[in-house]
């Protein structure tokens, strides 16, 4: 799989798209009604995906563009959703009571009293999560958002903010003919027991099965083994790998790595 990455602003001006690509930079989405829901779909030969809705973040960046918009928000996928994109991708974590929420890094920041906090996102439960950054009720004042990067801590200043969100809400207010690649979001340290895997995907997959309707699905994940179980536990949404270099240590390594070039062989991704 070839991947171009560039700014959301400049995919009008892509180039790449064969004259059999499967999906056209003006096409309306999927036009002729693709069903993504179907366990034989086969991936189109291009997409555009918008990373993290309107882009990623770069706080200390000097582009403009990568602080304009706060990513992974309701306002970032549905900006994103005026350019000629098939999928936003964003990040999918479980807060310590069950519910899926929408955040990148492992763990959010805050100051209090000149003092900087971290927490682990999946300690928090959601109306912890939700006091960060600004609030829906114009009320409501949140907890300071910072965030550290390459042992820096910045402020989370971008030109456009709003405020966290669930997957749930996701499905309800963005775009309804955008479709979502659900980056499945664990910590690259931990070392997860299969239950807790199982428990965490079947709870995010509650949400997609109760909410999705005909929205086009891809699930991703860089943690192998849930990569592994998402594609057990269901059948309807297609799944890539964004890692197959494993360290193998033993046997069983051996055979999870099998496993897996099998499954997305299959899959063709």
């Amino acid at each position: 799989m070839a991947l171009k990455a560039v700014h959301v602003t400049d995919v009008p001006s892509l180039d790449l798209v064969t004259e059999n690509a499967s999906l056209s930079l003006c096409s309306s989405r999927f036009p002729n009604g693709v069903e993504m829901s179907r366990s034989d779909f086969k991936m189109p030969k291009f997409v555009v995906i918008g990373h993290r809705g309107n882009g990623m973040n770069v706080l200390q960046s000097s582009d403009r563009r990568m602080r304009a918009i706060k990513e992974n928000t309701i306002l970032s996928f549905n900006k994103a959703a005026t350019f000629p994109l098939d999928f936003i991708e964003f990040d999918v974590q479980v807060t310590r009571d069950d519910c899926p929420v929408i955040f990148h890094d492992d763990f959010i920041f805050t100051e209090e009293n000149g003092s900087v906090f971290g927490k682990r996102l999946t300690e928090l439960n959601l109306s912890e999560f939700l006091s960060y950054g600004p609030q829906r009720e114009a009320e409501k004042e949140g907890k300071v958002l910072l965030r550290k990067k390459e042992g820096k801590i910045m402020q989370w200043d971008v030109e456009q903010d709003d405020p966290l969100c669930t997957l749930q809400e996701a499905f309800v207010k963005v775009e309804p003919t955008l479709g979502f690649n659900i980056e499945l979001k664990f910590d690259d340290h931990f070392v997860y027991e299969q239950d807790y895997l199982v428990h965490v995907l079947q709870t995010i997959l509650k949400v997609v099965f109760d909410y999705a309707k005909d929205r086009p699905i891809i699930f991703s994940t860089f943690q192998p083994e849930a990569a592994m179980l998402i594609r057990k536990l269901q059948t309807n949404y297609p799944v890539s790998s964004l890692n197959l270099f494993l360290v193998v240590r033993n046997l069983e390594g051996v055979k999870l790595l099998l496993s897996l070039l099998f499954y997305f062989f299959k899959l063709k991704i």
